[in-house]
């Protein structure tokens, strides 16, 4: 898992940067950095959700898939919480069909909310988005 130290390394001005699915869920044992309010009431593991999300990753019609950092990220601390706010996929899937594949009720998600230009300005390391794709956010309330 990276750490705070390597995600302030990365940021550009106020911007965080989009975490691959290796770099935020493998080692992570923090259950409560996502969707905190979930776990505990349901919600699968994080490993069980990364599970789920790299067969989604691993689609033709799915370009990449990212996470998006809280800005609750303790990064004034070279190890502190790393606290994600949502999954971002660049995809050609309807909402409707990407929220079956990843079974949101499972996920004790509220769904796919889809992008427009100034939701993607809180972040940097931002894959390029080609062809028909366009990017959606995988939320909890």
């Amino acid at each position: 898992m990276i750490t705070t130290a390597e995600i302030a390394a990365r940021i550009t001005g106020d911007r965080l940067p989009l975490l691959t699915l290796g770099e935020f869920f493998d080692g992570n044992v923090a259950e409560d950095s996502l969707a905190p309010n979930r776990w505990g009431f349901g919600r699968p593991t994080l490993a069980e959700i990364a599970e789920r999300l790299r067969a989604v990753e691993a689609r033709d019609d799915v370009a990449w898939i990212r996470v998006g950092l809280h800005e609750d990220t303790e990064l004034d601390e070279a190890i502190g919480d790393v606290i994600a706010e949502s999954i971002l996929l660049a995809t050609t899937l309807p909402a409707a069909v990407l929220e079956e594949i990843l079974d949101i009720a499972w996920l004790h998600s509220d769904g796919i909310v889809e992008s427009d230009e100034s939701s993607m300005e809180d972040y940097t390391d931002i894959p390029p988005v080609i062809g028909h794709h366009r990017v959606v956010f995988l939320v909890w309330d």
